[in-house]
Parts: structure tokens; C-alpha cells; sequence
């Protein structure tokens, strides 16, 4: 938006001493001692943490406001003081004004915002170029580090970007990874045309995706795209999701704000969201809303969430049977639910074993978990079924059945459960297989499945640490063309399957097993 406080808030010479050495982006707040997303205050040149973790740069401002307000009535001159009311993102280089609570895109007169930029831009490359000569010894004397691995003899580059933690993000971050090493999905994005979004005199400047400019004007498939196309690019120096981040605030009010999130409940979001947009139906984005295949799929009714059928549907798309038995008269009820995930609980025999090493007990296994989804239950009192023959409730019985499998099998461990007051976490190690997962039993109809067509390979996992649903951090793992990459918000690191299989998962990736047939039809 064009702000038009800018004059009177911008009064730093762009070159100001004033500034903190070192580069920009590892400048530490003033008041808590932060460096995750420092700004820099464009009227007296000091530095807070923004709005994505303490928010003390927007603290600045308020006692600024307040020390104004009681000088009022003693000073005529007032509303000529200077205000502290624009700040830089000290990693971005984007300018928000906190009257306006908006990022802005105009300049003073005297363009004193596009030479503050500059100055920390340039003082940004000059400390990299020291940091990149410094590093570069210990990478040739190093024979196993981050960013290099010995494959064949020869030294290949870890090809992997990071995410920056635009505060609590991490929950955000994990998801993205995760998704963007389940490569038929995420071809399907990255392959997908541009979506010119800006016009007219905006044309060629960067563009910030504002509350003023109003929800028409967003799209979360492009960013979503964009992001995902930033993230294999080789690039050591880890991505900043903001323009994804800003979009998501716009169209899903329940991510607003700076405290942590859960990271399945953002992914369903994340998927629904997608899957409207492709479908043309939400932000009045056109798009080809589904491959070949996904339309074969909604032909015959199946996947089909919301209607027409999309990449989301046609990936992570697959049905349920639930059938319910009245124990009274007998009738059966079948009902079929389409799903992009199942949610698992952990049985309450395991809850208490927290590690694969403990002795007592047997050890929690995926297939424990799924054994517990999929077994006959006796519903409780509260859920009495409506048995339309007996015209009353009833005492009844619940199983389900997998009648379609999909293409990438998603497994979310419900390790969060509510007591009186609190939101608990199940710790247990739950074991799962990184290849070879065998979904048959499960199945409706499995004399009707191939030998190889129920079986599932490890593709990322979710991992929480912490204690609560509130608090705490998200990492994933995933595997890309051979190898384990652990994500970790900006830091990636190469690991082991051993490492893998050790992690106390939350959301499971897997993509199905793809038969021999299938393989040589795309050679």
C-alpha cells in the first residue's frame, strides 16, 4: 500500500554508524537478544524482533506513541515528531508501517527507504562473502558435513533448501518439505504456468501480498508453486515462505497471529485450500484443475471432495466403508467416505512406553495403530446409532473397511488428546517400516488388488518435539532420489535410515509401490 507516513517517520541516513556490525540478518534484538527476524526501526536505527516472534519492534513503536501522547499538550509542534512507526525487515528488506498495519511500497521524496535497503543489502553480501571464504576451508577439510557427500568418489552438492522460521513457523515449514519430496505431487505444481498478479505502475517491483489489497488478489496455488520451486534449487541460503505465509493469514483466519500450530490441522487446511483453488471455485483463479487420470477417478465417483476431482483428490484421495450393525435388530448401515488421511489413535496399552528401547511391554507398531482403526467396536452410550428399522437408538457396532487405497497413503498419529483442562501428549514410540507397508488386510476387496498394488514406501515423516500441542517444535524427515534429509527450518542436514526409523512420528508419508508394468509403461 502507499503509506503516507513515510516523511515523517524515516529519518536515518541510509549509510547511519549507528547500525549494529555483522550482517543484517544475525542482528540481535535489543530488548530480548533474538536474531530469528530482526528490524530495524527507519527513525533512530534500532533493532527489535518483528511481529513473527516477540514483537518487540511493534513494542517500540506503542511506547513511542505513548511518550508522544504525554507531551501533547506541552508541544504545538506534535504531530511534526518523529513517530517510529516504519521498520525493515532486516532479511527481506520489506518495509511495514505500523499506522498503517501494512507492508508498504512507496519511498520518501528523497528515496531514503530504497538506500536504507541498499546499505543493509550491501552489508548483507559483504558479511557473506567473509562467512562463505571462512566455511570454505572447513568444507575441504571435512570429510562428512552438511552440504557435501562422497558419492562414487566424487563430491556431489546437497542439493536441499531450508525454510526460515518467520516465527513458530516450524509447524508450517514441515509440511512444505514433507510435500515437496512427494514428487508426483509436487511436479504437478511446479510445472504449472506463472500467475501474473500485478499490472500498471507495480509491474517489475516485488509484490506484497497486503490486507488493503483484498482477497481477489491472492493465489495460494502460485505461491504454494513458487515455493515449491525454490526448494530444490541448490540454493545454500535457506527460502523465506513470507508471500506464502502472508496468503495463508488471508484465507485461513484460524493461522493468524505468532503462536505455535499443529501441523496436520495446517495441513488439512493447506490441502482443502488447494483443492478449492484448483477447482476454480475459490479467489477467481482459472486453473487446469486435474491430470488425466484424476478425471478418470471423478468419473466413476470416486475422490471426489467438494466436487470436481484435483491433483489433492487424485494423490491423497481415498475411500472408507463404514459399516455400522445394529445389535437389537440387525440391520446393517454402509455408508462411503472419501479421505485425504486417516487419523490413528495410539492403543492405551502403548501409552505409557515412550522409547524402542524400553523393556517392558511390547513395542507400539504402526500396524497396532491401524489394527485399532479398522477393528469392530461396540459404540458407547454416547454414540447411539439411529437404527431407521428399530426408529429409535440404539446399541450398535462400528467397523471400517478401505474400499480405495491412494496413491500416497498419509498417516497422521493422533498424539494429542484432551484432559479436564489440557491438551496432553501421547509420547509412545510407535515403530513403522520405511518400505514395504502391506495395506491387503485392510482392504474391502483385496482378491480384487494386484500382489504389489497394496504395498507402500516411507516418503517424510512429521516429527513433533515437545510436550504439547502449544508448544514445542516440528522437524521432518524425508527421502529424495536415495537419500534422508532431515529438515530442521533453515538447517538441512543429511541422515541415515537408522536415525529415520528412531524418530517418534506424527504424520506419515507414504507413496504407493509402483509395480513393474507401471514402470516399464513410462519407459
Amino acid at each position: 500500500m502507499e503509506c503516507p507516513h513515510l516523511n515523517s517517520s524515516v529519518c536515518i541516513a541510509p549509510d547511519s554508524t549507528q547500525f549494529p556490525n555483522g550482517s543484517p540478518s544475525s542482528w540481535c534484538c535489543s530488548v530480548c537478544r533474538s536474531n530469528k527476524s530482526p528490524w530495524v526501526c527507519l527513525t533512530c536505527s534500532s533493532v527489535q524482533c518483528g511481529r513473527y516472534v516477540n514483537g518487540h519492534a511493534k513494542k517500540h513503536f506503542e511506547d513511542s506513541q505513548i511518550q508522544a501522547s504525554n507531551h501533547k499538550k506541552s508541544e504545538k509542534h506534535d504531530k511534526e515528531k518523529p513517530q517510529h512507526a516504519v521498520c525493515m525487515d532486516c532479511s527481506s528488506y520489506s518495509t511495514y508501517c505500523y499506522r498503517c498495519d501494512d507492508f508498504v511500497v512507496n519511498d520518501t521524496k528523497l528515496g531514503l527507504v530504497q538506500k536504507v535497503r541498499e546499505h543493509l543489502q550491501n552489508l548483507e553480501n559483504s558479511g557473506f562473502s567473509v562467512d562463505r571464504h571462512r566455511k570454505r576451508k572447513l568444507l575441504e577439510s571435512s570429510s562428512l558435513n552438511n552440504k557435501l557427500l562422497k558419492v562414487n568418489g566424487s563430491a556431489s552438492a546437497l542439493c536441499a533448501t531450508g525454510l526460515r522460521n518467520l516465527g513458530n513457523t516450524c509447524f508450517m515449514n514441515a509440511i512444505l518439505q514433507s510435500l515437496s519430496n512427494i514428487q508426483q505431487f509436487c511436479c504437478y505444481f511446479k510445472e504449472l504456468p506463472a500467475v501474473e498478479l500485478r499490472s500498471g505502475k507495480t509491474a517489475g517491483r516485488r509484490m506484497y501480498h497486503t490486507r488493503s489489497l483484498g482477497d481477489n488478489s491472492v493465489s495460494l496455488v502460485e505461491e504454494f508453486r513458487k515455493t515449491l520451486c525454490a526448494l530444490w534449487q541448490g540454493s545454500q541460503t535457506a527460502f523465506s515462505p513470507e508471500s506464502l505465509f502472508y496468503v495463508i493469514w488471508k484465507i485461513m483466519p484460524n493461522f493468524r497471529g505468532y503462536q505455535q500450530q499443529d501441523a496436520h490441522e495446517f495441513m488439512r487446511y493447506l490441502l482443502d485450500h488447494l483443492h478449492l483453488e484448483l477447482q476454480g471455485e475459490c479467489n477467481g483463479v482459472s486453473r487446469s484443475t486435474i491430470p488425466q487420470e484424476g478425471a478418470m477417478l471423478s468419473a466413476g465417483g470416486k475422490c471426489c471432495i467438494n466436487g470436481t476431482s484435483t491433483v489433492v483428490t487424485s494423490i491423497f484421495g481415498g475411500i472408507l466403508q463404514n459399516e455400522v450393525n445394529c445389535l437389537i435388530c440387525g440391520t446393517e448401515s454402509r455408508k462411503f467416505d472419501p479421505f485425504l488421511d486417516l487419523s490413528l489413535d495410539i492403543p492405551s496399552q502403548f501409552r505409557n512406553k515412550r522409547t524402542k528401547n524400553q523393556e517392558s511391554g511390547p513395542i507400539c507398531t504402526l500396524r497396532d495403530c491401524l489394527r485399532s482403526f479398522t477393528d469392530l467396536e461396540e459404540l458407547d452410550e454416547t454414540e447411539l446409532y439411529m437404527c431407521h428399522k428399530c426408529k429409535k437408538r440404539q446399541k450398535s457396532t462400528k467397523k471400517f473397511w478401505i474400499q480405495k487405497l491412494p496413491k500416497v497413503f498419509c498417516l497422521h498419529l493422533k498424539r494429542f488428546h484432551w484432559t479436564a483442562y489440557l491438551r496432553n501428549k501421547i509420547d509412545t514410540y510407535v515403530e513403522f517400516p520405511l518400505r514395504g507397508l502391506d495395506m491387503k488386510c485392510y482392504l474391502l476387496e483385496p482378491e480384487n488388488s494386484g500382489p504389489e498394488s497394496c504395498l507402500y514406501e516411507l516418503a517424510a515423516v512429521v516429527v513433533h518435539h515437545g510436550s504439547g500441542v502449544g508448544s514445542g517444535h516440528y522437524t521432518a524427515y524425508a527421502t529424495h532420489e536415495g537419500r534422508w534429509y532431515h529438515f530442521n527450518d533453515s538447517t538441512v542436514t543429511l541422515t541415515d535410515e537408522e536415525t529415520v526409523v528412531k524418530a517418534k512420528a506424527y504424520i506419515l508419508f507414504y507413496i504407493e509401490r509402483q509395480t513393474k508394468s507401471a514402470s516399464d509403461s513410462k519407459l
